[in-house]
């Protein structure tokens, strides 16, 4: 097979014609204030209500978003009966916990990135969800971008050939006062930003059948920074980085028998990408504005709607087992760098 001269066209349906669902926010804080931002003002999904861990933090998120119900407790939230599904955007350590609480009631359940703190915690959840009959997804918003779903296609139709080996990396500046410096809320990188390169590589290599790594503990008792390389069975290699103290241009690479995939700017957010010949002289461009949250964030909204009206209770963008292999892959990774949540007090 020649290379091709085009890229795919994206295949996501338009998310104005998503049926509109009545959504209850379980939380209240930053990540579901962008995900509520971008969902009012790209979709016709619904915000209907938002609960939280007191009725006055609830009342300033629907006084801020316009939203018409507030809940003092999460409990309130999730057996509301005209809430259709439950978006959590608690921290990730509750995870667990809070998915559980909604699954039980009955409610269809996206919960955000990582969906849990191990594999053990995001296998009963994925079991509840099936027992009960209820569509579960985890909302890892990449995936779910337009340009993914071209990523997608170059995977399936062979354009680069078998993967041989991936690069990636991702870095923030976080504050001092951001939970990601509490070990009693599983911070450090690891599971917050890292998620994002972690769940790529095992998309690629999958699961590997070696970590090694290093990591720089930071006086607030979590890892400051890590950096690790892993190989399968077939001898596929993969690295990643991740970084609490300052901003990293968060690329990829992604090197096949046949060609390779590199980000223009940073992989997990819209914008553009290129699909490189083997010899380097064939180049396609994927080309859009960089965005962010504001940019991207509908779109899971708006596939897990057509999902739900289509009756799957799974994304075929971002599917259970996926997320189940991703939690495997940062189970291994902290069995390499020593990283036991237990020693800050959290139940695994």
């Amino acid at each position: 097979m020649s290379f091709p001269k085009v890229l795919p066209q994206s295949r996501v349906r338009p998310v104005k014609d998503a049926p509109a669902l009545r959504w209850g926010i379980l939380g209240s804080g930053w990540i579901a204030a962008k995900f509520t931002e971008s969902v009012q003002a790209h979709t016709r999904q619904v915000i209907a209500a938002i609960g939280s861990r007191s009725q006055a933090s609830a009342d300033r998120f629907a006084a801020e978003w316009g939203v018409e119900k507030a809940y003092g407790s999460y409990e309130a939230l999730v057996t509301a009966p005209d809430i259709d599904i439950v978006y959590v955007a608690t921290p990730h350590g509750q995870h667990h916990e809070h998915v559980l609480l909604a699954i039980e009631a009955g409610k269809h359940v996206l919960v955000e990135k990582p969906m849990a703190l191990n594999h053990a915690q995001a296998a009963e959840m994925v079991a509840a969800a099936r027992r009960r009959g209820v569509f579960f997804a985890e909302a890892l918003w990449t995936y779910f971008l337009p340009k993914f779903d071209v990523i997608q296609q170059v995977l399936d139709g062979g354009v680069i050939g078998e993967i041989k080996s991936v690069y990636t990396e991702y870095g923030e500046y976080l504050p001092r006062e951001h939970r990601i410096f509490d070990p009693k809320l599983a911070g450090g990188p690891l599971l917050d930003l890292g998620t994002y390169p972690v769940s790529l590589l095992t998309k690629l290599i999958g699961v590997p059948s070696r970590v090694v790594g290093v990591a720089t503990p930071d006086p607030a008792g979590v890892n400051g920074q890590l950096a690790v390389a892993m190989v399968n069975d077939k001898g596929a290699q993969g690295t990643m980085a991740t970084t609490l103290y300052g901003f990293t241009p968060t690329g990829v690479a992604i090197v096949g028998t046949k060609g390779s995939i590199r980000f223009v700017t940073e992989f997990h957010l819209p914008g553009s990408f290129e699909v490189w010949s083997l010899d380097g002289e064939t180049r396609l461009q994927y080309e859009e504005p960089r965005g962010a949250h504001f940019e991207g964030l509908y779109h899971e909204a708006a596939s897990v709607a057509y999902s739900i009206r289509d009756g799957a209770y799974e994304s075929p963008c971002r599917p259970l087992e996926a997320s189940l292999e991703t939690m495997k892959t940062l189970d291994a990774i902290r069995k390499a760098l020593d990283i036991d949540f237990r020693a800050a007090g959290l139940r695994e």
